[in-house]
C-alpha cells in the first residue's frame, strides 16, 4: 500500500509539472491578449475610444462560453486529448487576431479574442485536472504547482509583446499576436508527454458513489463561499488591470512601462504559487482567501495615492499578490466540495460563471476609466472585498452552527 501511494505521489507531480509547463507556455497567450488588446482597441477605433477594452471583454467572455464545452470535450477524449485540442483553438485564435490587425477591423479583432478565450478555457482545466490526479494531501500543493508555471508566463508573454510589437511595422500588434501560433504549437508537444489514459476522466467518473444533482452541490455553503470569493477576487483583478494600461499611457508612461507593468503583475500571480499550497494545507484556505482579500484592499490604497509609475506598478504587484492567494484559496474550497464522479459538470459551471463575470468585469472596466478615470476603478475594490468578507463570515457561522 506505501509502494502504491509512493508510486501515485510521483505521478502526480510527474503530471503537475508537465501542466505547469504547459501553462507557462499556452498560458502566455493570455498576457499578450490582455495587455495588447485593449491598447490594439484603441489603436484600432477612431475617436470613441470607450469600447477598447471590448476585445479583452471578447477574451474572457470566450472563456466563459468555453467552460461547459472544454470540460466536454476533455471528458469525451480524455485530459491528453481534450487539452491538445485547447491548443489548435488557441492557435487559431491568434492567426484570425492577427488577420484582423492587418485588415484594420475592430469587430474581427474582438472575435478572434473570443476564440483565444475558449482556448484559454482548457488552459483554465489545467488546475483542476492536476488536483483529479493528486492524492489527498497533495491537492493544493498540485494547483499551486501547476499556477507557477505562470512565473515563465509573467517573463514570456510581455517579452514577447515588446519584441514582437513592431515586428510588422506599420501594422502594430500584429506579430504579438503571430507568435502566439509558436506557443500553442510549442504547448501541444509539451501536453503529448502526458501518460494520462485517453479515457481517465472517464474511469474517474465512474468512481465516488452516487453523483449528486448540480443543483444541491452548488447551493451547498462551502460552494456558495468559495464561489463567490473566486468570482469577487478574479473580477476585480480583471476590472483593474484592463485598465491599467490604459490608465498608464493616459497619464504620459510609455506601452512599455504598461507592458512591464503587467509583467510584474503577472509575475506577482503566480510567483507565491510555489508555497501558496503549503499555506493552505497549514492555516487552512479561508484564511488565505481573507489574506488575499487584503492584499487586494492594499492595491486600491497604493493606486488611489498618486499616478507615479512606482505606484501604478506597486498597485498592480499587490493586485497580483492578492489575486493568487484568494483564487487559489477559492479554489481549493471548491475541489474539496465535490465527489469525483461529479468533477465535470461542477467544474464546468464554476469556470462559466466565475469567467462571465470576469468578462462583465473587463467590459465594465473601459466604460469606467473612460467615464470616471482610474481613480474610481480602484474605489470598486473596497465593496466587492467586504462582500468577499461576508461570505467567509457567513459560512463560519454556518460551520459553528449545531447540527
Amino acid at each position: 500500500m506505501t509502494v502504491i501511494a509512493v508510486e501515485a505521489g510521483r505521478e502526480a507531480r510527474r503530471t503537475a509539472l508537465i501542466l505547469a509547463a504547459s501553462q507557462a507556455i499556452i498560458g502566455s497567450a493570455a498576457p499578450i491578449a490582455i495587455s495588447m488588446g485593449a491598447l490594439a482597441g484603441q489603436y484600432l477605433l477612431a475617436a470613441d475610444k470607450s469600447l477598447a477594452t471590448a476585445p479583452v471583454t471578447g477574451y474572457n467572455l470566450g472563456v466563459a462560453l468555453g467552460a461547459l464545452p472544454a470540460a466536454a470535450i476533455i471528458r469525451k477524449l480524455g485530459q491528453r486529448g481534450g487539452f491538445m485540442t485547447g491548443t489548435v483553438v488557441t492557435a487559431i485564435g491568434g492567426l484570425v487576431a492577427t488577420l484582423a490587425l492587418f485588415h484594420a477591423s475592430f469587430w474581427l479583432f474582438a472575435f478572434a479574442l473570443l476564440v483565444l478565450g475558449v482556448g484559454g478555457a482548457f488552459v483554465q482545466q489545467f488546475r483542476f485536472a492536476a488536483a483529479d490526479n493528486a492524492p489527498p494531501e497533495f491537492k493544493a500543493r498540485a494547483i499551486s504547482f501547476v499556477l507557477a508555471g505562470g512565473i515563465i508566463t509573467a517573463i514570456l508573454g510581455p517579452q514577447i509583446v515588446i519584441f514582437t510589437r513592431e515586428l510588422f511595422a506599420p501594422v502594430m500588434f500584429a506579430g504579438s499576436f503571430a507568435s502566439i501560433l509558436v506557443l500553442a504549437a510549442a504547448g501541444a508537444i509539451i501536453l503529448s508527454f502526458l501518460r494520462l489514459p485517453a479515457k481517465a476522466i472517464g474511469k474517474v467518473d465512474s468512481v465516488g458513489g452516487d453523483t449528486r444533482p448540480l443543483a444541491e452541490i452548488v447551493t451547498r455553503p462551502r460552494f456558495v463561499a468559495a464561489l463567490f470569493c473566486a468570482v469577487g477576487s478574479y473580477a476585480l483583478m480583471s476590472f483593474v488591470m484592463t485598465g491599467a494600461p490604459l490608465a498608464m499611457v493616459g497619464c504620459g508612461l510609455s506601452e512599455d512601462d504598461a507592458t512591464l507593468g503587467i509583467s510584474w503583475h503577472v509575475m506577482a500571480m503566480f510567483g507565491p504559487s510555489f508555497f501558496t499550497g503549503s499555506l493552505i494545507h497549514r492555516f487552512g484556505a479561508e484564511r488565505i482567501v481573507a489574506i488575499g482579500l487584503l492584499l487586494l484592499i492594499g492595491c486600491a490604497i497604493v493606486a488611489l495615492s498618486g499616478l507615479a509609475l512606482w505606484q501604478f506598478w506597486t498597485a498592480l504587484i499587490l493586485l497580483g499578490l492578492g489575486w493568487n492567494f484568494a483564487f487559489i484559496g477559492a479554489t481549493a474550497m471548491v475541489a474539496a466540495s465535490y465527489h469525483p464522479s461529479e468533477k465535470g459538470k461542477v467544474q464546468g459551471f464554476h469556470d462559466f460563471v466565475l469567467f462571465g463575470s470576469v468578462a462583465c468585469a473587463s467590459l465594465l472596466s473601459g466604460i469606467v476609466y473612460n467615464a470616471w478615470g482610474w481613480t474610481m476603478l480602484n474605489w470598486m475594490i473596497f465593496p466587492v472585498a467586504a462582500l468577499c468578507f461576508v461570505a467567509l463570515g457567513a459560512l463560519k457561522m454556518t460551520s459553528l452552527r449545531p447540527a
